[in-house]
């Protein structure tokens, strides 16, 4: 952790991806000025420093992070020193485990096929298509 930021604060989008939110700055940056991310309930820049108890929300993909700032990096470390930046609540953990078992539910229905129709199935394929024509 560095302590020469932890005196000013660390820009949001440097410490989100310090804290691995992010794979690289540039996305951390994107999400910020996308309105993915918000501290205090309010939309805020890539500039804005953060300070240690910041209370952030982190939008990635389908996935919403509740977290509080513990600590200030500009720096990126392993996955276990990032995750003691932060404290993410056990409400939002539980949300975020039960919206993934939902996804996981509704993606069950379907299943794409093993192969391409063979020579058979694409002429089946196509006299339903035809039906259309016919009307």
């Amino acid at each position: 952790m560095d302590e020469a930021g932890s005196k000013d604060g660390v820009r949001i989008d440097q410490w989100l991806w310090a804290a691995r939110f992010f794979k690289t700055r540039s996305l951390a940056k994107a999400a910020v000025v996308g309105g993915k991310v918000e501290v205090g309930g309010q939309g805020v820049k890539p500039s804005r420093m953060l300070k240690a108890g910041d209370l952030l929300q982190v939008r990635r993909g389908e996935e919403l992070f509740e977290i509080e700032v513990r600590a200030l990096s500009d720096v990126r470390g392993s996955a276990p020193v990032a995750q003691q930046l932060y404290f993410e609540s056990e409400q939002s953990i539980a949300r975020r485990a039960a919206e993934r078992e939902q996804r996981r539910l509704s993606a069950t229905g379907y299943r794409p096929p093993l192969s391409k129709p063979d020579k058979r199935a694409r002429r089946l394929i196509q006299a339903l298509g035809d039906l259309d024509a016919l009307d």
